[in-house]
């Protein structure tokens, strides 16, 4: 079980940078062409990680609302790091409570497990 949410943590660092990476190494007057294509590139490398992340779950018996779920924390896991280091915006205290609403949501997708 530890090579798919590692695929999924490692899709999550590429689609995050295919995401809001423009805005950090593309110029601001870039055309918007630029951006597109800068990002599909990077998106490139996150589905090739992220397929093969959610076909080895789903054979492992996970429902595709656990995969969305586990993403979605993923998500918070991996951006907010990149929001701090990368953007160098400052944490807030909001941040815990969206971590402990999504471990709700974790909670609520995974108890009939």
């Amino acid at each position: 079980m530890f090579v798919p949410i590692l695929l999924l943590i490692l899709a999550n660092c590429f689609m995050t940078l295919a995401w809001y990476g423009h805005l950090k190494f593309l110029p601001h007057d870039a055309p918007l062409w630029q951006a597109i294509l800068f990002s599909w590139f990077i998106a490139l490398f996150e589905y090739g990680l992220m397929i093969p992340a959610t076909k080895m779950l789903a054979q492992n018996g996970w429902a595709v609302g656990q995969m969305k779920i586990t993403q979605e924390v993923v998500t918070l896991l991996v951006f907010v790091p990149f929001m701090i280091f990368l953007f160098k915006q400052p944490f807030k205290l909001d941040y815990i409570w969206a971590a402990l609403c999504l471990c709700g949501c974790v909670y609520f997708v995974f108890r009939s497990q």
